[in-house]
């Protein structure tokens, strides 16, 4: 199957009220690892790229490796920017077949965020493009970008007109939740996914996902977050996994690559199946 829109993805899902993990990737290995997860359960999912990874690989190496790999997929799978703050970069990866972006303006005053992403909508519309929109920073550092300090929630109102205002496709809500691990229990504001969905018929992303539990899930799945990102979770196992091959592999005196890669796809094959049963989209390919 070609990659398709994150729109239509994330509407399918919103509508029938089942996640659709989005894994932020690091390298070719976690790209086909997660790939190769969602058609062993025939899932929709969506791949994200971090600013920093596309830094890293250079933004024509990174979709060649994305295209590649895609060649025998046959599940619905598209290409997410997630958290970018510089409109330069969202505008290479436009330019080279991103799907859809997250343009991470919460930094801005309101106004200006609404004027910027508007002009970010338009500019991906001409790509056959689609973007996911915030006015509230979500607390935690990721990929060095974002901050510690809890960020202001906005009214209700003001989140609602900058959906409508600005004619994003998806909208990330802060919520209580934080990037990165959580050192206790969080307490998040369900009720704001159920009041936000109510008032735009918009499909909602959760971040700050890794160490939720199992119910807070599916509740703000059933409230009608669409899209549920998996970033900490995918590095954690991925590098766990190369730590304990890494101290067999010291004791036994036995050094070989392809086995370590081996250990790490089977590691991040299995976190993605874990998430992609756990939001009900196993299954949910078309």
């Amino acid at each position: 199957m070609p990659v398709v829109s994150t729109k239509e993805i994330l509407d399918r899902a919103f509508d029938a009220r089942y996640g659709v993990p989005a894994f932020n990737i690091l390298n070719d290995l976690t790209i086909e690892a997660v790939l190769a997860a969602a058609v062993e359960e025939q899932a929709p999912v969506i791949l994200q790229t971090s600013v920093k990874t596309v830094r890293m690989y250079g933004r024509d190496p990174l979709v060649a490796i994305f295209q590649a790999l895609m060649r025998d997929i046959d599940v619905p799978v598209a290409l997410h920017l997630d958290h970018c703050p510089e409109r330069s970069v969202i505008t290479e990866c436009l330019e080279a077949g991103w799907n859809s972006v997250l343009f991470d303006a919460h930094e801005l005053d309101v106004a200006e965020n609404l004027r910027q992403t508007t002009e970010v909508v338009a500019e991906a519309r001409r790509h056959g493009a689609h973007v996911e929109g915030e006015i509230e920073g979500i607390q935690g550092v990721e990929d060095g970008i974002g901050s510690d300090e809890a960020s202001v929630q906005q009214s209700l109102e003001v989140a609602v007109d900058f959906i409508k205002r600005t004619g994003v496709d998806c909208f990330a809500p802060a919520i209580g939740n934080a990037h990165g691990q959580y050192t206790a229990a969080p307490t998040l504001d369900h009720q704001r996914v159920s009041d936000l969905v109510e008032a735009t018929d918009v499909p909602m992303a959760l971040h700050g996902g890794t160490g939720l539990s199992v119910e807070q899930f599916q509740d703000l799945i059933a409230r009608g977050c669409a899209k549920v990102n998996i970033s900490t979770a995918l590095k954690e196992r991925y590098m766990q996994s190369s730590l304990e091959f890494l101290r067999e592999a010291e004791e036994k005196g036995k050094w070989d690559p392809p086995s370590l890669f081996r250990h790490q796809r089977a590691a991040v094959m299995e976190m993605a199946q874990r998430h992609m049963r756990l939001f009900g989209s196993t299954g949910r390919a078309w």
